[in-house]
């Protein structure tokens, strides 16, 4: 029997709401980047985008274990001299939680010319509101 291999557009992606209200970030990361990548469907190919979309909301108060808040930092440089910052994960998360869960998705998916293809389905909301209501999401359990 051949192998079955996707073909580019054969699937259509379906749609997910997850609620990040009281989610680790790192478990709920993980969940993410495996419906983005389409590994959950039985007709998964690594080269040919089969994954879902997801629609994340309450981005604001998702929760990071241990001593996290304090002493995990979001590094980044402006390719100047002197350029270099970092952030603590509880500033970074009180200013920016958008940032910090669209960064532990994107950190999990392949780093091949897919990933970027797969981050676009993913929609991030710090409120419970979102405007991805055409989509028609359907509510997800993690």
């Amino acid at each position: 029997m051949p192998t079955f291999m996707a073909k580019k557009g054969s699937v259509k992606p379906t749609w997910h709401l997850v609620d990040a209200k009281g989610q680790i970030l790192g478990r709920m990361a993980v969940k993410i980047a495996t419906l983005l990548m389409g590994k959950h469907r039985p007709n998964y190919t690594p080269h040919v985008e089969t994954g879902d979309g997801v629609v994340l909301i309450n981005a604001k108060d998702v929760k990071l274990t241990g001593k996290k808040l304090t002493d995990k930092l979001y590094r980044r440089h402006s390719s100047y001299p002197g350029g270099f910052k970092q952030v603590p994960a509880g500033v970074m998360l009180a200013t920016r939680p958008t940032e910090v869960v669209r960064l532990a998705v994107k950190r999990m998916l392949p780093k091949n010319k897919l990933a970027s293809k797969m981050l676009k389905r993913l929609r991030i909301y710090a409120g419970p509101d979102h405007r991805n209501q055409a989509q028609k999401p359907q509510p997800l359990e993690l």
